[in-house]
């Protein structure tokens, strides 16, 4: 298994590895405080350099691996999405710091990220499990990872300290190998929808 920064790209979207000349791109993408109430990091937009500062970071001293989101459509850069908790021992990964300008929402965006990743998690890395998490609160997010066939896990109650801090109850869901087959179909399904 290779952990390496590369492009992943289809119809509707290019994944690009984050680097820095992305920074005001993406600051502007993400010029909207609802975006990040359930961030960590840059939590209602106070400090987007603070986000982009901890992901170039992490993309240096970790497995991580980060994506610049560029929409094809509008021809601009409306997101980001990562590879973290890597564990290859255990051949898995974690799908998260995910976010998108609104404008895209309910788009052929997201659908696609998600396929471009799970394929590369499965197909290209060889792993076995890729996990997805977001803030119990955040309905939106859950709704979102159950439409594209990820299965509930459960509730880690009192899982993190957000920055103002509160305790975050964090939902859990996976797709496993057994499972991408089912999933990877669901998502063509939808992106067969947005091409016609």
């Amino acid at each position: 298994m290779t952990l390496s920064p590369v492009p992943l790209e289809n119809a509707f979207v290019r994944l690009d590895p984050l680097e820095e000349r992305h920074r005001e791109p993406l600051r502007e993408a993400g010029d909207d405080p609802d975006l990040w109430r359930f961030a960590n990091v840059n939590l209602d937009n106070t400090n987007f350099d603070a986000w982009m500062d901890h992901r170039l970071t992490e993309i240096t001293n970790t497995p991580d691996l980060t994506w610049a989101v560029f929409d094809k459509a509008s021809g601009s850069y409306v997101g980001s999405t990562s590879f973290l908790a890597i564990v290859v021992a255990h051949k898995r990964a974690e799908i998260g710091w995910t976010w998108y300008a609104k404008r895209v929402w309910a788009g052929p965006v997201n659908p696609s990220c998600k396929r471009m990743l799970l394929a590369h998690g499965f197909e290209s890395l060889g792993f076995n499990r890729m996990e997805l998490k977001a803030d119990a609160r955040n309905q939106r997010s859950c709704n979102a990872m159950e439409r594209f066939g990820a299965k509930f896990e459960g509730i880690h109650r009192s899982h993190m300290v957000r920055p103002d801090g509160r305790l975050r109850d964090t939902a859990w869901f996976s797709v496993i190998r057994e499972e991408w087959p089912a999933v990877r179909d669901g998502l063509d399904a939808r992106l067969a929808a947005f091409a016609s």
